[in-house]
């Protein structure tokens, strides 16, 4: 199949001047730009949708046939955008390895305690047959101290096998930690979580610092309000479950959405400037309050409060963040908005 798609690219070399004066590349700004259109030329030639994993392929294949310094210059664009996610799995295979094999560990010390202990057992029956059985005080003086003896052997053999089992525990704890520490997706809503997000918001500064486009952060909550007056913690984490899918419903595939903690959600908005920001924050409002939540017999209509910010690079992550939580606070400040706009000079 790489065969096929080589030949495919090469017999099109002959008509890429044609087809690069289409899109008119002279006016291009760039040379990524100029070569991004020749991919997608080659895929309209070639009769492929440009969806992202057929631009990906092409894009891939057609520049081995490229200078070594626009290879480098292309490389070094992409360099922005990785986040070593294969380093990421890695780590955390061997980390889950690690801890598989601790578990075996463990598994293996609870056998051994359980044989030891189903042998004390059968010795105790073993010296209480013996004991009923013996005519003399002296006798059975003389099987309680060989009983004592094995009791005390199994008290040896126990505690090295505990202690054994209390360094195995710990190193599985630690490796579970590990693993929790470099995973990326909130369990409980379904969404990204806040290392990610985090991660994401830096990763994003880097590129605006470099191609100088606009982005937007917005934070959302369940409305205080309305958590005071459900005053029920069930059905207020059953609401905040129903944000969280309204968010992925009325995302973009490049937005990022994540749990920030404690019920708050965060939209990283790319290439979105804080106009558009504001729109996609009341589209989602009114998403959100055209949606209804039954508790009993009591309908609730849910409400949410949005803080909207830009992702400045001349701001850092926290402050980024926290400019956006402000956002929250004024929306609650503005009766006649469920969102508002915080901006750090």
């Amino acid at each position: 199949m790489a065969g096929g798609l080589k030949s495919k690219v090469q017999k099109n070399s002959n008509a890429k001047t044609t087809v690069i004066k289409k899109l008119d590349l002279e006016s291009s700004s760039s040379d990524i730009e100029i070569y991004a259109k020749e991919v997608l030329n080659a895929l309209i030639a070639d009769n492929l949708p440009p969806t992202p994993n057929n631009f990906s392929l092409y894009f891939d294949r057609l520049l081995e046939d490229k200078s070594e310094n626009l290879r480098k210059q292309i490389h070094s664009i992409l360099e922005l955008e990785e986040n070593n996610d294969d380093e990421n799995t890695i780590v955390l295979e061997q980390n889950l390895k690690q801890g598989f094999s601790s578990i075996k560990h463990i598994l293996t010390v609870t056998a051994n305690l359980y044989k030891n202990m189903s042998l004390m057992i059968k010795i105790l029956e073993k010296r209480k047959k013996e004991l009923n059985n013996v005519p003399s005080e002296k006798e059975a003086v003389n099987i309680i101290g060989i009983l004592e003896g094995d009791v005390s052997k199994l008290n040896s053999i126990l505690k090295t096998q505990s202690s054994q089992m209390k360094t195995i525990y710990d190193d599985t704890a630690k490796i579970v930690k590990n693993v929790e520490n470099e995973t990326i997706f909130d369990n409980q809503f379904g969404v990204y979580n806040k290392r990610y997000l985090l991660t994401k918001i830096e990763q994003e500064i880097g590129l605006i610092k470099e191609f100088n486009h606009k982005s937007s952060l917005i934070m959302i909550e369940l409305s205080r309000e309305l958590k005071k007056s459900v005053n029920n913690d069930k059905a207020i984490l059953l609401m905040t479950r129903t944000i969280a899918r309204l968010l992925l419903k009325t995302s973009r595939r490049s937005d990022i959405v994540a749990h920030y903690g404690n019920g708050v959600f965060a939209m990283l908005l790319k290439h979105t400037d804080i106009e558009s920001a504001q729109k996609a924050s009341e589209r989602l409002s009114d998403l959100v309050s055209n949606s209804n939540f039954f508790l009993a017999d009591r309908e609730i209509h849910l409400k949410i409060s949005i803080g909207v910010t830009d992702v400045n690079p001349e701001n850092s992550v926290e402050e980024i963040v926290v400019s956006a939580m402000d956002g929250i606070q004024k929306a609650y400040e503005d009766k006649n908005s469920d969102y508002a706009v915080s901006l750090r000079s």
